[in-house]
C-alpha cells in the first residue's frame, strides 16, 4: 500500500482516510490513477485536485461512509470500480450490521487495490453472469440455527459478517488453533479461489499447476473432512504455509495467493516508508535488506523474498518487544517459496494479459434484510 500527499496542504494521507487532517478537504480515491485525491465542491459534483479534473462523483455508498471511491470518468450515479461486485450486503437499519459492513468494506478495497495495481482480470455479474466475481455480506441466523460460512464457489464470494467482530473473529482463531485471522486475509485467501479459476483452469495452466500444488482432481468433501478430523499431517510445515493449506490443492493455492498479496502489499509500505534493516548484530548479512523497490512491478520474485526475510525477523521482533504476538507467525521453506514463486509468475501473466473491455453499466447492489436482521 502507498502513502498518499494532500495535494491542498502537503499533509501525508493514509489509504482509509476520508479527511485531510491538516486543512479538512475533503478525500477520494481515483482507481484509474490509483492516488487520494483532495476533491473540492464543482457544481453538481467534484474537482479532483490530483489532476484538476471536474465531473467527479462518489460512488453510492458513500451516502453510508462505505466508500469513498470515485465512480469511472463520466459516469455521475451507481457505484464504483470496487463496489459494483457487491451481491447482497447486510440489513443497513442494524447500526450493528451497518458498522460490520463498513469493516469489511475497508479490507475489500485494500484487495482491490491490489487487483487494480496489478491489472487483473476481474468480471461482474453483469459481464459474466456465471462466474463474475460478487460478494455476500452474511449475517448469522440470530435464533443460532444457521451459521454463515465464509467461502467460494464460482467467483460468490460469501464472507461472514460475524468475521467484523474482533470477539468472534479471536474466538474463531483461537478454536481454528489458528495464528493469524483477519478480514483481510479472509478476502486474499477467497479471492485466491476465484484466480484459480480464471488464471489456472481457464487459462490452459492446470498441469503447471498442479505439478506445484498437488492434483486438485482429489474429492473436496472428503480431503476436508479428513483434515477436521485428523488435522494437518506430521511436519507439514516443510511445505505448506499453513496447517490449512494441507487440507486440498485449491487451499494450498489460496493460502499460497494471500501470502504473496500479504507479502507484496506490506513490502509497498516498507518501501514507502524507505525502511532498511541492517543490524549490527547481523555478521553474515543475512539479516539485511533495503526494502526500495515496488514489488507491485518488481520481476525478479528472489528481489520480493529477499527482502522479506529479513523485514519480518525485524516486524517480528518489535511485536515481541511489544509483547504481542508475531505479525508475520510463518515460516517460508524453500518449498513454500517456490509456490509463492509460481503464484508471483502467474499474477505477472494475468496482468500481461489483454484486459477485458470496460463495462458501460455498473452491477447492482442488491441490499436485502438477512435473516436474524432487527
Amino acid at each position: 500500500m502507498k502513502l498518499f500527499v494532500c495535494q491542498a496542504c502537503k499533509n501525508i494521507l493514509y489509504f482509509e482516510n476520508r479527511s485531510c487532517g491538516r486543512c479538512g478537504h475533503r478525500l477520494a480515491f481515483m482507481p484509474e490513477r490509483q492516488t487520494l485525491s483532495a476533491i473540492e465542491p464543482a457544481g453538481e459534483g467534484f474537482r479532483t485536485l490530483a489532476d484538476g479534473g471536474e465531473g467527479r462523483f462518489f460512488c453510492a455508498n458513500a451516502e453510508h461512509d462505505a466508500c469513498n471511491w470515485l465512480l469511472e470518468i463520466g459516469e455521475t450515479a451507481g457505484f464504483c470500480r470496487a463496489c459494483r461486485h457487491n451481491g447482497t450486503i447486510p440489513n443497513l437499519s442494524d447500526p450493528v450490521q451497518l458498522a460490520g459492513w463498513r469493516e469489511l468494506e475497508v479490507a475489500k478495497h485494500r484487495l482491490f487495490y491490489s487487483l487494480i495495481r496489478w491489472k487483473l482480470p476481474v468480471k461482474t455479474r453483469i459481464e459474466d453472469p456465471q462466474h463474475g466475481l460478487i460478494f455476500n455480506f452474511l449475517a448469522d441466523d440470530p435464533a443460532g440455527q444457521q451459521k454463515v460460512m465464509t467461502g467460494h464457489d464460482h467467483g460468490l464470494i460469501t464472507i461472514a459478517l460475524a468475521e467484523a467482530d474482533d470477539i468472534e473473529r479471536e474466538r474463531r482463531r483461537l478454536e481454528m488453533d489458528e495464528p493469524y485471522r483477519t478480514l483481510l486475509g479472509h478476502f486474499r485467501h477467497e479471492v485466491g479461489h476465484y484466480f484459480w479459476d480464471v488464471l489456472v483452469r481457464d487459462a490452459g495452466r492446470l498441469d503447471a499447476c498442479r505439478a506445484m500444488f498437488g492434483d486438485d482432481s482429489q474429492d473436496y468433501g472428503e480431503a476436508l473432512k479428513r483434515h477436521y478430523d485428523e488435522g494437518a499431517p506430521a511436519n507439514w510445515q516443510d511445505n505448506f504455509v499453513s496447517a490449512y493449506a494441507t487440507t486440498h490443492p485449491w487451499e494450498d493455492f489460496a493460502e499460497t495467493w494471500a501470502h504473496y498479496l500479504h507479502i507484496v502489499d506490506t513490502l509497498e509500505m516498507a518501501s514507502e516508508f524507505g525502511i532498511e534493516i541492517d543490524p549490527p548484530a547481523d555478521q553474515i548479512g543475512g539479516l539485511t535488506a533495503r526494502v526500495t523497490f515496488d514489488p507491485y512491478v518488481a520481476d525478479d520474485f528472489d528481489a520480493i523474498v529477499n527482502a522479506w526475510l529479513p523485514f519480518t525477523f525485524a516486524m517480528n521482533s518489535v511485536a515481541r518487544a511489544m509483547g504481542a504476538r508475531d505479525l508475520y507467525p510463518f515460516i517460508l521453506t524453500p518449498p513454500v517459496i517456490a509456490k509463492l514463486g509460481f503464484i508471483h509468475e502467474l499474477v505477472r501473466q494475468g496482468a500481461r494479459a489483454k484486459p477485458a473491455a470496460a463495462q458501460t453499466m455498473p452491477a447492482g447492489q442488491e441490499q436485502e434484510e438477512e435473516i436474524g436482521a432487527a
